[in-house]
């Protein structure tokens, strides 16, 4: 999906400065046979393979984003079972100098249907992987998958 229009808007009043935005991150979980598996995506902009995840549009409930994003980005669908963990991230600068940093909501999702596929340009790949055997991941992207792999039920706020 393009750049949502709303942040285009404030762009053109911001420039590149750093940018406060909310996020949504979708650690969805599927039973195969009695193990557990993890949905993620290979990114098209980087290549990294990552839980699902994109930005709160104005007025969205953040639990509404991570469903939503699931099923433009993965083709499948799901629901959100707990809130998980609530984390700042650093600022990212992107390749044309935007800088943002994210209040990232992460939740534990559930698998309901559909087969996961690169359903919007997002991603490269989608697949479902058991929770032993995942690809390598970048640090904050395994954060996000622990917390919602967590037996734990209470949300980490740090």
């Amino acid at each position: 999906m393009a750049t949502p229009e709303f942040i285009l808007e404030l762009r053109s009043l911001i420039g590149s400065r750093e940018l406060w935005l909310s996020g949504a991150t979708a650690v969805v979980l599927r039973s195969d046979g009695g193990f557990e598996e993890v949905l993620l995506v290979k990114r098209a902009d980087n290549h990294e393979w990552s839980p699902v995840s994109g930005i709160v549009d104005p007025g969205e409930h953040p639990a509404s984003t991570a469903v939503r994003e699931v099923a433009e980005e993965a083709g499948i669908q799901a629901v959100v079972e707990r809130l998980s963990w609530v984390t700042v991230t650093e600022v990212i600068t992107y390749a044309n100098g935007d800088q943002t940093r994210y209040l990232d909501h992460v939740f534990r999702c559930r698998w309901t249907s559909g087969e996961p596929h690169p359903a919007d340009g997002e991603a490269t790949q989608a697949r479902f992987f058991p929770i032993d055997a995942l690809p390598p991941l970048r640090a904050d992207y395994q954060q996000r998958v622990l917390a919602a792999l967590s037996t734990d039920p209470t949300t980490r706020l740090d």
